[in-house]
């Protein structure tokens, strides 16, 4: 199936290549395709396809691991720091965000909104200038920005966020919020907090 060259960088062939990649790229540990799947939300069999690709094309490198064959970076090719450096200022935010985010307590949902969440679901237009993200729940702020610290040089954006709490999230009184809402998000899933989605 021949899927749309993704508008947040359209020189890759889809959406899934480029977000696989970003995560070989720029995670701490290795994965499996499997776990690749899991985490990106694909179908197996087509994250296996991708992989495939990108071995044969060496941008990734795979060995094995007892029973599985764990995928890194082919980092001995020239090709892949620049790569890195331009999946991260594209890609970049949902991962690095749902990284610094996770752990935090108090944080209920937590998205994306605004011109990067227009363009990661298709939306054509202007290279997004800054990266708005939304939280909801009762954190305490400064473990937030804390959190946050130094994210915005590594995405090459400026990062805002605004808190709301649950009653004013669902109230669907204040128009900034609906506002928010009425326009594509793209949801943070967090690890080890209070969050149930965006």
């Amino acid at each position: 199936m021949r899927t749309a060259a993704p508008a947040l960088v359209p020189i890759f062939r889809s959406d899934l290549q480029a977000r696989l990649l970003l995560r070989v790229l720029t995670d701490a540990e290795p994965h499996t395709a499997a776990e690749l799947a899991r985490l990106l939300r694909a179908p197996e069999p087509t994250v296996h396809r991708e992989v495939r690709r990108l071995l044969d094309a060496d941008l990734l490198t795979s060995s094995a691991v007892g029973r599985a064959n764990v995928l890194k970076p082919a980092d001995h090719n020239p090709a892949t720091a620049p790569l890195r450096q331009l999946l991260t200022v594209t890609y970049g935010p949902a991962p690095y965000l749902e990284r610094a985010l996770s752990g935090i307590a108090g944080i209920q949902k937590a998205a994306i909104y605004g011109s990067w969440a227009a363009r990661w679901h298709g939306e054509l237009g202007p290279t997004p200038g800054d990266v708005d993200v939304l939280v909801v729940g009762s954190p305490n702020r400064d473990e937030v920005y804390d959190a946050l610290e130094g994210i915005d040089t590594a995405l090459g954006r400026e990062v805002n966020v605004t808190f709301a709490s649950p009653a004013r999230w669902e109230s669907g009184e204040e128009t900034f919020l609906v506002a928010i809402r009425q326009r594509p998000m793209v949801p943070l899933h967090l690890t080890d907090t209070d969050t149930k989605g965006a």
